[in-house]
């Protein structure tokens, strides 16, 4: 039987699955970035666009030589070492996990526009367990889906962008003129950009998604999900930030309302309700695509690192259709937890999301730097130039100085303490991963510093208590016998297992002068032996008579108290005179 062949995706489908991702920006970033850099929100997109171009030949480089998943993990795993590289995967984590959580919940807060009634967190939740089955099913089927949301994208922001261009040909651009001399919030133009340029970024989410699942695309596909991510971005982006300035004023776009539902404010002013609609299923669309990005990548980058033995080979597991169904599983749960932990207020995890996806842009350049030193040798598709790498760094840097400096909306903790609160968990579980071996060896050296006294103890003390019973049961016992009666003698042993501490037995027969031995007794004594195996008996025959005078001299002799003397018959003449040697027990 022949084994099925893994079908890669081609360019389609891995634009499709990384720009549902990237796409999704311009329906938050054209709004963001005007109420920082007001009518300069347009020139900010463009300096994104720039530092993106510059980014393009960084991730050529470094995926063309090291062709594997994980991103910037992987780029750091082979340059530095498996700490550092960890540190740029847990960013990368926390990166898809906010991403997921607020695309998710964006999306329904679309759909439940149309849809008044339905419950917010209930339909995020299941809205992201869709996207995990999805996921599970293959990357191949997920891929159609992707294809099918980002077509109806991009054929959405063109049927708008028809309307708005129409409306504005009837209505004139003179609200953007007046937006234009509008007076700065700041006071200052280099801040406004500033402010503005570090917004603008997050527009670019998504565009590490592809090197994160690099290995599930065909050769040479890869740079081509680069250029075009980066087309669709540097046109989009900027243009809808000019038509914004141009449909409605600065401090109208400053608005709640319309830093959220921007494009479909803007649908509704150029074309109505029905092209409202179109946007906002567009919108729940996209963002849904953006959760399905954030699955598939990673997915790719959590295989990667368990391949490397840094998460439990638990999650190698796949299914008939090859998807790490575990690490899915394990995404989702922790979505749905983060969800839960935020009770839906996920634009606190706005901060874990800025922060990580910037820290991950800034490393995968720093990665670039290594490889160019440490890994010169490496044959390379293309190769970004030295200036491009630092400027395109500096870029990044500056981006996320500006969302760290940035004032947070009252009553909401700063980017720094909401990103430090999810990233400080994360990274010990990832420093026990590496470093299990030692920290179990420390756990153990712990438990035995702990425990040893005691089981030391517990030891010392088994041993004096089995060598206190094997001195109880040293002990002898003498009994006298007058016959070979086996009835009598059975008792006797009888007696001597259910209520004595001994294992050593002289059975005694007195024998005066001139008398036989009965002739049974010695086989009768040998049957008992074996019918008691525990029990060591032994038959001694002494000559003389039978009296306290000679039981006093065999409990010398033998050195056995007197007390562990037993006569066989009560109705011997020598029984009370026994009883007062010291308490001679009667058994018969």
């Amino acid at each position: 039987m022949k084994n099925k062949v893994h079908k890669k995706l081609n360019e389609l489908e891995s634009t499709a699955i990384c720009g549902n991702d990237i796409s999704s920006s311009v329906l938050y970033v054209s709004a963001l970035a005007i109420a920082y850099a007001g009518q300069y929100a347009w020139i900010t997109l463009l300096i994104v666009s720039l530092v993106l171009f510059l980014f393009r030949r960084i991730y050529g480089e470094v995926v063309g030589a090291l062709p594997l998943n994980g991103g910037a993990y992987n780029a750091l795993l082979n340059t530095t070492s498996k700490f550092m590289a960890s540190f740029a995967a847990t960013l990368t984590i926390l990166s898809y996990m906010a991403t997921a959580v607020i695309s998710a919940n964006e999306a329904i807060h679309y759909l439940h526009h149309l849809v008044p009634a339905m419950p917010i967190i209930l339909s995020t939740v299941a809205l992201l367990g869709v996207f995990a089955l999805l996921t599970i099913g293959g990357i191949t089927e997920s891929s159609k889906v992707a294809i099918g949301i980002f077509l109806f994208h991009l054929i959405s922001l063109l049927i708008l962008t028809g309307f708005i261009a129409f409306y504005l040909f009837q209505n004139g651009i003179s609200i953007f003129f007046e937006n234009w001399n509008f007076e700065l919030a700041g006071g200052s133009i280099w801040i406004a950009i500033f402010l503005g340029f570090s917004a603008s970024m997050l527009g670019v989410s998504g565009f590490e998604s592809s090197a994160n699942f690099v290995e599930e695309q065909q050769k040479g596909v890869f740079p081509k999900t680069l250029r075009n991510m980066w087309g669709i971005v540097s046109i989009i982006n900027p243009l809808m930030a000019l038509f914004a300035l141009a449909l409605f004023t600065i401090p109208v776009l400053r608005g709640d309302d319309y830093q959220n539902t921007l494009l479909v404010e803007m649908a509704n002013l150029v074309g109505g309700n029905w092209v409202a609609i179109l946007i906002s299923i567009d919108a729940f669309l996209v963002l849904s695509g953006a959760v399905l990005t954030s699955f598939v990548g990673v997915s790719g980058l959590l295989e990667r690192m368990t391949l490397d033995r840094i998460m439990p080979q638990f999650f190698l597991k796949k299914n008939k259709k090859g998807s790490s169904y575990r690490i899915i599983i394990m995404f989702f749960l922790l979505t749905v937890s983060v969800l839960m932990i935020t009770q839906g207020e996920v634009s606190l995890l706005a901060g874990v999301y800025t922060i990580s996806f910037l820290s991950v842009m800034a490393l995968f350049g720093i990665g670039n730097i290594l490889l160019k030193v440490k890994r010169e040798s490496l044959p390379r598709p293309e190769k970004a130039r030295w200036p491009a790498v630092f400027i395109a760094i500096l870029g990044v840097l500056i981006a996320l100085l500006g969302n760290i400096l940035m004032n947070p909306k009252e009553g909401n903790p700063s980017n720094v303490n909401v990103f430090l609160s999810y990233f400080i968990p994360f990274m010990i579980f990832i420093i026990f991963m590496l470093n299990r071996t030692l920290v179990l060896k420390l756990l153990l050296k712990f438990i035995h510093y702990m425990f040893d006294p005691i089981r030391r103890g517990v030891y010392k003390m088994d041993r004096n208590i089995l060598n206190f019973i094997d001195k109880i049961n040293q002990q002898e016992f003498v009994f006298f016998t007058r016959g070979d009666n086996i009835a009598a003698l059975n008792k006797v042993m009888l007696y001597i297992t259910k209520n004595e501490h001994t294992r050593k037995i002289k059975i005694v027969h007195v024998v005066k002068p001139g008398h036989q031995v009965p002739e049974n007794l010695a086989v009768e004594i040998d049957f008992l032996d074996r019918e008691y195996p525990k029990i060591k008996l032994e038959l001694i025959i002494e000559e003389g008579e039978f009296n306290p005078e000679l039981i006093q001299e065999l409990s010398k002799r033998w050195k056995i108290p007197v007390n562990f003397m037993f006569i066989g018959s009560p109705g011997d003449k020598f029984s009370y005179k026994v009883e007062e040697l010291g308490g001679v027990r009667l058994v018969i």
